[in-house]
């Protein structure tokens, strides 16, 4: 450990009396701050009114990062988003991923469906805007450290909202907490980067915005973000709605199960324009420059025939959507896997060739590749994977992942081979295996839904990117990186999510 943090970290909180005074104004400045989330059900009791608001899972100190790393993977994400750019547009190439996962998968089945009812009519909106965030772990490899992608967020990418309240407490902490513990740690001690992620984000928003222009139909025009019923992380998406509102930018929410009710396509253009018309003042009509979804990213978002319509509606309609079907699409697990397979297992070339020619760019993305294999039964690559997954000795150094977003999805471990018994072997190509990253130990402590954990941790350092393209000649009008999140959870923990009640916030001290 202390090769990582060079010395004892985080300090000694032996006393009760300092644990809780820190807990408390920690509670006071994430509410104060907007450091908040909804209560879970469980704490919620009978808060009909929807009142009641928590602060949100955090460490009691930021934890350690290396900066190179840090430094390498915010260097990159420029790099990266023009990759998943032009992966969007090579409807070819997903296609054929597609197949290959469609017959065990519906909800890729679905997807892909959308997009190729939207082609046979013809799209009217050839901008495309990504909000992504590519999530990392280090990797200690003899003494190494590296960066390796755990995977690319192409569809609601969380918590740039809450990443940076998480870094303005580390920092307030640092200035008025920490240096009067009885085990003292001066400001002066900490590297604590800035972090800009709502800005940078709401900046990839009011880009797609400005792009889209005004109305030709006369009507104001908006940003509305499509959510999930009963949001719990709402006041992380209030954050990039505020940014934009600072500008002038309408921006309105409407639940996704919502969207056919309250949404209209112009019944007298043939360029489909998006009507949106509030419930709250139905009198009033704006028409959609950008469509965000913070929802439909899993199945459970569609449960009834009409959400597949809805998402239809935004698809044909001339919003700018973020993300179109295709964008979506090629943040399936199955892309990362196929960029991603050893050479060495492979019968053909990388396919990241086929995306980035250059060879430094090719270089610098290849090095923050996990190894990563197919799940068919065709391949060299597939049924070394199908060796692995079902050896009860090797399937300990793997993660079998589904194509899915949201956390709560994965089997580890000695899980896998118990997994594959339960589905028909000609679906297991629905799944890609992942070797499993060893990131190196350190400890924290977590405060969650008011109690204290205190042991070790790993954590998982997400860089937000922005990017707006068009889809026909490839010209990319907008690029930038955005921030970044850490996400910290206990060591025996497998899964990471913070919405799905794994991780918690947290924010990097470099070292």
């Amino acid at each position: 450990m202390s090769s990582f943090t060079a010395g004892c970290y985080p300090p000694a909180l032996d006393d009760d009396l300092e644990r809780q005074h820190l807990v408390q104004v920690i509670k006071d400045w994430s509410v104060a701050n907007g450091l908040t989330v909804r209560p879970p059900p469980s704490l919620a009791g009978n808060d009909l009114e929807g009142i009641l608001a928590v602060n949100a899972p955090v460490t009691l100190f930021p934890s350690p990062f290396p900066k190179g790393c840090f430094e390498e993977a915010r260097s990159i994400q420029t790099t990266y988003n023009e990759l998943y750019a032009h992966i969007s547009q090579d409807e070819e190439f997903l296609s054929g991923l597609v197949q290959e996962v469609a017959g065990g998968d519906d909800f890729i089945a679905s997807l892909w469906d959308v997009h190729l009812r939207v082609k046979a009519e013809g799209y009217v909106q050839n901008l495309a805007l990504g909000l992504f965030r590519s999530d990392y772990m280090v990797h200690q490899d003899q003494g190494e450290l590296q960066i390796k992608q755990v995977e690319f967020n192409t569809i609601a990418s969380s918590f740039g909202g809450l990443s940076v309240q998480t870094s303005l407490l580390h920092k307030y902490l640092a200035q008025t907490e920490y240096p009067f513990l009885k085990d003292p740690m001066p400001e002066s001690s900490l590297d604590l980067p800035d972090n800009d992620s709502a800005q940078g984000l709401a900046a990839g928003l009011r880009a797609a915005f400005r792009a889209y222009g005004e109305s030709a139909l006369g009507h104001p025009t908006c940003v509305l973000f499509l959510v999930q019923d009963g949001e719990r992380n709402i006041f992380d998406q209030r954050h990039l709605e505020y940014a934009l509102q600072a500008d002038s930018i309408p921006v309105f929410r409407l639940p996704f199960s919502q969207i056919l009710a309250h949404t209209s396509l112009n019944p007298s253009s043939p360029k489909r324009q998006l009507l949106y018309h509030p419930p709250h003042n139905p009198s009033r009509t704006f028409e959609v420059a950008v469509a965000y979804l913070r929802a439909g990213y899993g199945p459970s978002d569609y449960g009834t025939p009409s959400a597949w319509e809805a998402r239809y509606r935004i698809e044909r309609s001339a919003a700018i959507a973020c993300p179109s079907v295709l964008t979506q699409l090629a943040g399936m697990k199955k892309v990362q896997q196929v960029l991603a397979t050893p050479e060495s297992v492979s019968s053909s070339p990388s396919a990241l060739r086929r995306f980035v020619p250059d060879d430094d760019r090719f270089a610098a993305l290849w090095k923050t590749f996990a190894n990563i294999y197919p799940l068919d039964a065709a391949s060299p690559a597939g049924q070394e994977a199908r060796r692995l997954a079902t050896d009860p000795e090797e399937c300990k150094k793997y993660v079998m992942k589904p194509q899915r977003e949201g956390g709560g999805n994965n089997f580890y471990r000695t899980a896998i081979p118990e997994r594959l018994q339960e589905i028909p072997p000609e679906h297991w190509g629905t799944y890609i295996l992942m070797e499993l990253i060893t990131p190196p130990p350190f400890s924290n402590i977590i405060l969650r839904n008011g109690k204290l954990e205190q042991g070790g941790v790993i954590s998982e350092l997400g860089i937000y990117g922005t990017c707006l393209w068009d889809q026909q000649s490839g010209r990319v009008l907008h690029n930038e990186e955005a921030g970044y999140l850490l996400r910290t959870k206990g060591d025996k923990s497998e899964e990471g999510g913070v919405a799905a009640g794994f991780g918690c916030m947290d924010s990097c001290r470099l070292v």
